[in-house]
């Protein structure tokens, strides 16, 4: 019996020394590591080449398991090392971590250990542990981690949105800086291009499609369009859109486009209002210009007068032909002071930086012009008609809407068909979020083929009326255009006139 349990104890001896060659002479790193029920540590097995690479030294391996792992272990992976080792002794599941090591050249290395765990009969935990370089990958992982982190910085300090259109799938991602634009959020569910596309301004809609067709279909290096799209609070949002086709089938078909939102909402606004600015400008030139032109042409009527006058006072020694002379200079005079005094107003009007504007109710004015004509409108018979509510109301400056009233109904009395009662219409109504007001009468009418482009020149006179000095029409238009308004006219000859003011109640 001895000799039987001699010759089995040399055989498991041979079996376990053949077994640690083998192990040894194997590339893998590989060790057994076991913990006992009182969490005391023994290196039951390691390998060749654990010592080698982690260059463990025969006084180290006769030092305590767990000394030599706090040695070699980075510090600030020690705590979560032994917090993962213990987990999965407690629950008897494997072990996977990934931890760093510092070398004796203070370099320092990535390792993922991968180990399976059993109990054995003295409740010891046995970790059957094989360890995996793995720096260069966790490296590559670290620099591209890296790199989002600071795509992502970049993306949220731009403000600027990511997208992804699938054209073949019709589905589309948003990254959360793009839906933020838009005061959205990944809750909204917009993974549709059509849920994109029915939020694009109608009037920008054509645009915006025809500019990513001639990109799809190679006509264009990149796509690039600027619109207006619906936010999730009701306000549109300018969003300058740019990508790019990444992806194409054997055809040459567009399969997938990436590219980036923008708001550009603040460039936008800024961009129509100097747009603005400068049509005010043009028109404001163009005033002027034709203010040169009526101070020159006036004046020099005027001027000519006095020449001419003065010329035959001194080649005439006849006393009567003399005050002939100066009763037409005094003509003369009294006709270039009123025009000075019609070419001040004209200047106070456009020189005027800031018009002072007042909520004025149009009712009231109505009612005070009329009182101030009432005489006027019993002599001639005048029919009134107010289609004007009670309370309709414009940001307006009060003189200019006495003017306006006033200069209208005089001239619609003036103007009136002489076989026929003088009929005036006011009405008032709001047209794309401004309001309007009308002004007919049935009167004589103009001719508008024929004076339409003079309608609204000084002295334009277009009837043989004594009264008439062609000057309402003119001071009360630039009145209305001065306060960012605009007056049309419809007429018709022998049928009556109807004069159409815009009011902008923005300026």
């Amino acid at each position: 019996m001895k000799t039987s349990f001699a010759s089995n104890e040399n055989l498991l001896e041979e079996k376990v020394s053949f077994y640690k060659n083998l192990l040894n002479k194997v590339p893998n790193l590989i060790f057994q590591l076991t913990i006992s029920s009182n969490n005391d540590f023994c290196f039951s097995f390691i390998n060749k080449n654990v010592i080698s690479l982690f260059e463990i030294n025969q006084l180290e391996l006769k030092e305590k398991p767990i000394d030599i792992i706090n040695k070699k272990i980075h510090p600030d992976d020690r705590e979560d090392f032994f917090k993962s080792l213990f987990t999965s002794k407690k629950n008897n599941q494997n072990w996977n971590h990934e931890f760093r090591v510092i070398l004796l050249n203070n370099a320092v290395q990535w390792f993922s250990v991968n180990a399976n765990v059993e109990v054995d009969s003295l409740n010891s935990t046995i970790f059957y542990c094989n360890l995996k370089n793995i720096t260069s990958s966790k490296h590559k992982s670290l620099k591209l981690q890296e790199s989002q982190t600071r795509y992502q910085f970049a993306l949220e300090a731009s403000k600027k949105g990511i997208w992804d259109y699938n054209l073949k799938t019709g589905k589309v991602f948003f990254s959360k800086e793009s839906l933020e634009i838009l005061h959205l959020n990944e809750l909204d569910d917009i993974t549709d291009n059509w849920q994109w596309d029915e939020r694009i301004h109608p009037d920008d809609l054509v645009d915006y499609l025809q500019n990513i067709e001639s990109h799809k279909e190679n006509r264009t290096p990149y796509f690039e369009n600027t619109k207006r799209v619906l936010a999730s609070d009701g306000s549109y949002k300018w969003i300058l859109s740019i990508g790019k086709v990444i992806e194409r089938d054997l055809n040459g078909n567009s399969i997938r486009i990436i590219g980036t939102h923008s708001d550009v909402s603040s460039n936008k606004e800024k961009e129509i209002e100097l747009l603005g600015n400068l049509d005010i400008i043009i028109e404001q030139n163009n005033r002027l210009l034709n203010f040169a032109h009526i101070v020159s042409h006036n004046l020099r009527s005027h001027t000519g007068n006095f020449k001419m006058l003065l010329n035959i006072f001194d080649e005439t020694d006849d006393l009567i032909s003399r005050e002939e002379c100066i009763t037409y200079l005094k003509t003369t005079s009294n006709a270039l002071s009123e025009t000075i005094d019609h070419l001040k107003e004209l200047v106070d009007i456009h020189s005027t930086i800031i018009h002072k504007k007042e909520h004025l109710n149009l009712n009231v004015y109505l009612k005070q012009t009329l009182e101030v004509l009432s005489k006027e409108v019993k002599d001639n018979k005048v029919t009134i008609v107010n289609k004007i509510g009670e309370k309709d109301t414009i940001k307006f400056n009060p003189a200019y809407l006495e003017s306006l009233f006033l200069n209208f109904t005089t001239n619609a009395i003036k103007y009136s068909h002489p076989e026929r009662n003088p009929e005036i219409s006011y009405t008032s109504f709001r047209e794309n979020g401004k309001v309007v007001l009308l002004i007919k009468d049935n009167g004589l009418g103009i001719n508008l083929e024929k004076h339409g482009e003079k309608l609204f020149g000084m002295y334009k006179t277009f009837h043989k009326n004594d009264n008439a000095r062609g000057i309402g029409l003119f001071i009360t238009k630039n009145q209305i255009e001065s306060m960012g308004g605009s007056i049309e006219v419809e007429s018709k000859v022998n049928v009556g006139t109807t004069f159409k003011i815009n009011f902008n109640e923005e300026i």
